[in-house]
């Protein structure tokens, strides 16, 4: 196969989403099934002997398209010459935990990992960030990386997207498939803003599709919202192989071209658009020309919908607040 191997970080690779992703990935789900990819595999030491076990299955899947695998818990080597990297390795959210608990537990993470993905990677590296609370672990990583540009660096909120597609879909007795434009505004947590009054069913308004209003400003949107919670509460762990299919799909929607008059939501770098402050990692719709992403401008929102961001975009600028001292 000439065509030349990329090398793709995964951190934390021997928990549930790592594990759950790094075959995916070996399989050709993440960059297509032309283009051969190395595995730079990131834990912590004391996970080293699981890591193990991941590395050997991954051998015994023969994969066509894995040129090589590189377990690491040292830092440089796991982002030596990487183009793309996963964050996903933090310390999950239990039952009952605040979001501040992952913000002090896992802000001391992602300084050093900006920092060694800003020394050591690839030139052309790309990151999205999966560990939660993903906006500000960004955030922290970003700043920690300045030889790195902001524009290629991005939190998850596509779980959210699905989980609201998958909503409005059920409702509407319709395949997911057929539910577009779902953009998520704001922060990956319970004041994120699934944006029903864009989305489109079949290429048709929302609204139009289903007029049940008082289900969609009420339900619709705490269930997606508390969704995360209501997985743990279910299955007792945060949710592992959701988040790595959502994972891929996001890495998809930046390389690949986004069809016409579409958008897929994740979280970039703010410039001021629709007035939410500069340099916060904020949930926007985003479309790709396959090469660079670009938040979607020109949406209006009603007073409802404006509301909703603000309180999410209030609670971004807060956290921002709390690991100020973690800022590059």
């Amino acid at each position: 196969m000439a065509t030349r191997a990329v090398h793709v970080t995964v951190t934390g690779a021997a928990g549930q989403i790592g594990y759950a992703l790094v075959h995916r990935i070996a399989a050709g789900a993440l960059l297509g099934p032309e283009q051969p990819v190395v595995l730079r595999l990131l834990e912590i030491e004391p996970a080293m002997g699981a890591l193990e076990g991941v590395v050997m299955e991954l051998e015994d899947g023969a994969h066509p398209l894995l040129e090589g695998i590189e377990p690491t818990s040292d830092l440089a080597r796991a982002f030596d010459g990487a183009s793309w990297c996963l964050l996903v390795g933090s310390v999950p959210r239990k039952a009952g935990m605040e979001r501040r608990d992952l913000l002090s537990v896992n802000g001391g993470i992602f300084q050093p990992q900006g920092r060694a993905i800003s020394e050591h990677a690839a030139s052309d590296v790309r990151v999205l960030v999966v560990g939660n609370p993903c906006n500000t672990n960004c955030l922290i990583a970003r700043s920690n990386a300045p030889d790195v540009p902001d524009e290629r660096w991005f939190a998850m909120t596509r779980l959210d997207e699905n989980r609201a597609k998958s909503q409005l879909a059920k409702k509407a007795g319709v395949p997911t498939r057929a539910v577009t434009n779902l953009a998520i505004w704001g922060n990956h947590s319970n004041t994120q803003f699934p944006d029903w009054v864009h989305a489109r069913i079949d290429g048709q308004p929302v609204p139009d599709v289903i007029r049940d209003t008082d289900w969609l400003r009420g339900p619709f949107i705490e269930t997606v919202q508390k969704r995360g919670a209501a997985v743990i509460s279910a299955r007792g762990a945060s949710s592992a192989a959701s988040a790595a299919h959502a994972a891929i799909e996001s890495v998809r929607s930046i390389w690949q071209p986004t069809p016409a008059g579409e958008w897929h939501s994740l979280a970039v770098v703010s410039h001021g658009e629709y007035r939410v402050p500069e340099g916060l990692q904020c949930g926007y719709p985003v479309r790709s020309d396959g090469t660079a992403g670009e938040i979607v401008t020109g949406i209006e929102h009603d007073a409802d919908a404006a509301a909703r961001i603000k309180v999410s975009t209030d609670e971004l600028v807060q956290e921002r607040d709390e690991v100020r001292g973690l800022l590059g």
